[in-house]
C-alpha cells in the first residue's frame, strides 16, 4: 500500500509539473486553435469555414492516428471570414508578468499557413520565436507549432496578431499585458481594474480578396468601419449606423480607477480615441512609463499602444460613448468610419443619446497631431522591470555608430506590379527563413548591401531584393524614416524599444539632429511618420538576431515595405547570446529537408474551435494512468 500511494504521488505530480522549464521563473502555458468563425461584426454575414475532424494525441511512447479528416466548408470560397482563436474575435489576452516563460500552442485551423508575431515582445536572445518570414516557416494548414520565450525584463500594454497574407484584417488578435513584479514600484495606484481596448478600421471583404485588390494593383479604398473589441458601433446615428449592430459595452463603478490598454489593430487607419467626458491620463506605452499628462483625446495610430488610467468621476446621468474615429483623412467624408462603444457605469441613468465628442478641431493645423506626439515623454524617475530608474539609461550620451535614412514613397510599378519600398528596395518574402539560412549555411537567401540612404531621384530604378541592414553587435544605431508619401505611415521594430528623438515636417537633413530630443524621448516600437515628414528613433543594438523593421499599414507592408536588422555577435561560440535553434523548429524552402515529423509537427485538426487540452498534457495524463496502474497491478 505505501509503494501504491507513493505511485499516486508521483503521478499527481506529474499532472500537476509543467514542461521541463529552462530557468526558475514561472509558466504560462496557452493552448489556441485558429480558425475561421462565424462573425458579423458590421451587420454583414460572415460565413466560417466549418470543420468535421478527429483529434490525434502525440505522445513520446504512443501515437493515435485519426481515421480521416475531413473539411465541409459552407459555401464558396473567398466568402467573408473572420479569424478567431478558441471560437473567439477578438482573441484571449495574453496576461502575465516580467520574467515568466510563455508557452502557447498554436493550431492553425485555417485553410493557407499562419504565423503568429508578438508586437512590441522584444524575445531576447531568441528570434526564433518572432513569428515573421525571415525568422520563422509558417505553420501549415491542420499542423500546430507551440511558441515558447520569455518576456524578459519588461512591462508595458502589446498585442499579438497573425503577420502573413493579410490575415490581421480578418482579425486573430488580442493583448498582451505584462505586469510589474511585486518587488517593483508602479508610478500610480493600483487600479480597480483592468481593461484592454483592441480598435482598428475593418473591410467586410475578407483577407484574401483583400490581397487579390492589392495584387490588381488596386488601392483598398475607405474601410467599411471601425470595430472595437471586435464589435461594431453603437447605433448614436440611425443613417449612418444600421439597426442591429452588436457593440461594446464597458461595464465599471462610480468612484474608481481603472487602467486601459488602447492598440490600433486595423489596417492602415490612424484613429483618434477619446471617452465622453472624461479625462485620460497618459501612463505608459509598448513598455514604457511615460510622464502623466491629461488628455481628451489621443490619436493611436496602425501598431501602437497606450495605456491610460481613467477616473469614474462623472455623475453618470446617462452612459458615455467610447469612440475610435479615422484620422489624418477627410473626416467628413469618412465619418462612417468611426468606431462607438459605451461606457456604461452601474449607477447610470440611462443610454447615451447626445453628439459624439468632437475630434480635434485641426483640419488647417496639421501641427496639433504631432505637438501631440511629442508631448509623450519618458518617465526618468519611475522603475519598470527594474528597480532602477528609466531614465539610467542616458541615450543621448552614447555615440551612433550606424545611421540609416529610410525613406517611403508612394507604390510603384517594379516588373508590372505594384510595390512598395524603402530606399527604393521592396523586400521580397523570403522561401527560406533569414535567420535559418544562416544557422544551416545556405548561401544567397539574402544580400547585405542594403543602403543607409536613398538613391538620388534617376540614380538607380526601384527594384525587389532580399537586401538586409548589417548591423553592429553592441553597436548604437540611428534610423530615420522620411515620409514621402500622401498618406500617414507607421513603422514598428520587432527585438527593440527605440529612442524617439524627433519628428518634424519636411525634408530630414544633418541639421536636424539639433532639435532631438536629447533628454526624455520615449522608448517604444511603433513610431508614426506624418505624410511629408520625417521621425527619427536611436536604437542600441544587444540583442542578436534578424530583426523585421516595417510598415504598420498592411497594404505598404504586404507590398514590400519592410527591411531586416541583422544583429551578430562574432565572439559568441558558445550560444550565450542566442539561442539555439529550437527542437521543434519548422523547416521549408531550401531546408525544407530537415522537416521532422512527430510529435508536434504531423497535420491534424481539432475538434471545432473550442479551447481543449494540449497534446503534452494529454501526454502526461496517460503517464500517470500508467503509473496508477502499474502500482495497482505490482500491490
Amino acid at each position: 500500500m505505501r509503494r501504491l500511494l507513493k505511485l499516486v504521488a508521483a503521478a499527481m505530480l506529474l499532472l500537476l509539473l509543467p514542461e521541463p522549464a529552462l530557468a526558475t521563473d514561472p509558466y504560462a502555458f496557452f493552448d489556441w486553435d485558429v480558425s475561421y468563425i462565424t462573425a458579423a461584426p458590421l451587420g454583414v454575414k460572415q460565413q466560417a469555414s466549418h470543420h468535421v475532424h478527429w483529434p490525434i494525441l502525440f505522445c513520446s511512447s504512443f501515437i493515435f492516428f485519426p481515421s480521416a479528416s475531413l473539411r465541409v466548408h459552407s459555401d464558396e470560397p473567398g466568402t467573408g471570414q473572420v479569424i478567431g482563436i478558441n471560437g473567439k474575435f477578438p482573441g484571449p489576452v495574453v496576461n502575465v508578468t516580467t520574467n515568466w516563460n510563455v508557452v502557447v500552442n498554436v493550431l492553425n485551423d485555417l485553410d493557407e499557413p499562419l504565423l503568429i508575431t508578438w508586437n512590441g515582445i522584444q524575445h531576447r536572445k531568441n528570434c526564433w520565436q518572432d513569428g515573421v518570414l525571415g525568422t520563422n516557416c509558417p505553420i501549415p494548414s491542420g499542423w500546430n507549432w507551440t511558441y515558447e520565450f520569455q518576456v524578459k525584463d519588461q512591462i508595458g500594454s502589446f498585442f499579438y496578431f497573425p503577420s502573413t497574407g493579410l490575415q490581421r484584417a480578418a482579425g486573430g488578435y488580442g493583448g498582451v499585458i505584462v505586469n510589474n513584479r511585486d518587488v517593483i514600484a508602479v508610478p500610480f495606484g493600483r487600479p480597480d481594474g483592468d481593461i484592454t481596448i483592441l480598435i482598428g478600421d475593418w473591410y467586410n471583404k475578407n483577407h484574401t480578396d483583400l490581397r487579390k485588390m492589392l495584387d490588381s494593383g488596386k488601392d483598398l479604398g475607405m474601410p467599411d468601419g471601425v470595430l472595437i473589441n471586435g464589435k461594431g458601433p453603437y447605433r448614436y446615428n440611425d443613417s449612418l449606423v444600421p439597426a442591429g449592430i452588436e457593440y461594446e459595452t464597458f461595464n465599471v463603478h462610480p468612484g474608481r480607477t481603472y487602467r486601459i490598454r488602447v492598440h490600433n489593430v486595423g489596417t492602415s487607419t490612424s484613429l483618434n480615441f477619446r471617452i465622453q467626458g472624461h479625462n485620460l491620463v497618459l501612463v505608459e506605452t509598448e513598455g514604457s512609463y511615460t510622464t502623466q499628462q491629461n488628455y481628451t483625446n489621443l490619436d493611436v495610430h496602425v501598431g501602437q499602444s497606450y495605456s491610460f488610467l481613467l477616473a469614474t468621476d462623472q455623475n453618470a446621468s446617462s452612459d458615455y460613448y467610447v469612440v475610435a474615429s479615422a484620422r489624418m483623412v477627410n473626416e467628413s467624408r469618412w465619418r462612417r468610419v468611426t468606431g462607438v462603444a459605451v461606457l456604461r457605469y452601474s449607477n447610470s441613468g440611462g443610454p447615451a443619446s447626445a453628439p459624439l465628442p468632437d475630434p480635434p478641431q485641426d483640419q488647417n493645423d496639421r501641427t496639433f497631431s504631432m505637438n501631440q506626439a511629442r508631448s509623450v515623454r519618458w518617465n526618468l524617475s519611475a522603475g519598470a522591470a527594474r528597480p532602477n530608474p528609466q531614465g539610467s539609461f542616458r541615450y543621448s550620451s552614447i555615440n551612433v555608430t550606424q545611421a540609416f535614412l529610410l525613406r517611403s514613397a508612394a507604390p510603384v510599378s517594379i516588373g508590372g506590379r505594384r510595390r512598395a519600398t524603402l530606399n527604393g528596395i521592396s523586400f521580397a518574402p523570403p522561401e527560406t527563413p533569414l535567420r535559418l539560412a544562416d544557422a544551416y549555411g545556405v548561401k544567397g537567401a539574402y544580400t547585405l548591401d542594403f543602403p543607409d540612404r536613398p538613391p538620388r531621384e534617376g540614380e538607380a530604378a526601384p527594384r525587389i531584393a532580399r537586401s538586409v541592414i548589417n548591423g553592429t553587435y553592441r553597436g548604437f544605431m540611428e534610423i530615420i524614416f522620411q515620409n514621402n508619401d500622401t498618406r500617414m505611415q507607421s513603422y514598428h521594430m520587432d527585438g527593440y524599444a527605440f529612442f524617439v528623438v524627433g519628428m518634424d515636417y519636411g525634408e530630414w537633413t544633418e541639421d536636424s539632429r539639433g532639435t532631438y530630443n536629447k533628454g526624455d524621448g520615449v522608448a517604444r516600437s511603433t513610431i508614426q511618420v506624418y505624410p511629408g515628414a520625417w521621425a527619427a528613433v536611436l536604437v542600441s543594438l544587444d540583442n542578436v538576431g534578424i530583426w523585421n523593421v516595417r510598415s504598420g499599414n498592411l497594404d505598404s507592408w504586404y507590398l514590400g515595405q519592410e527591411v531586416y536588422v541583422r544583429v551578430v555577435n562574432p565572439e559568441d561560440t558558445g550560444n550565450k547570446t542566442e539561442m539555439t535553434v529550437p527542437d521543434n523548429a519548422l523547416y521549408c524552402g531550401q531546408l525544407h529537408k530537415y522537416q521532422k515529423y512527430g510529435r508536434e509537427q504531423t497535420p491534424h485538426h481539432k475538434m471545432g474551435a473550442s479551447s481543449a487540452r494540449s497534446s503534452s498534457v494529454a501526454c502526461r495524463l496517460v503517464t500517470a494512468g500508467m503509473i496508477l496502474l502499474a502500482g495497482v497491478f505490482a500491490s
